[in-house]
């Protein structure tokens, strides 16, 4: 019974440092996968979800001044005639 226990008891602990193992490996791998990816855009410069949506309202802005200055020249025009 005592060489039973033992045996189950060193199986036990085997199989404890084999998934921490694993866990290890699962975490370098999740690590070195993120780190390819970040390469791979930043080589591609694509850019990130803030500095989008900076360039779309600045775009904005420029269309709305567009607007405005379009109907301040009707305007003049209209009154010039």
């Amino acid at each position: 019974m005592q060489t039973r226990n033992k045996i189950m008891d060193d199986m036990s602990k085997l199989m404890s440092n084999a998934m921490g193992v694993a866990q290890g490996a699962k975490t370098e791998a999740e690590i070195a996968a993120k780190s390819l990816m970040d390469r791979w855009l930043a080589d591609r410069e694509f850019v990130t979800r803030e500095e989008f949506e900076a360039v779309q309202a600045m775009a904005q802005k420029a269309r709305e001044a567009n607007e405005m200055l379009l109907a301040r020249i009707e305007a003049l025009e209209s009154k010039k005639r």
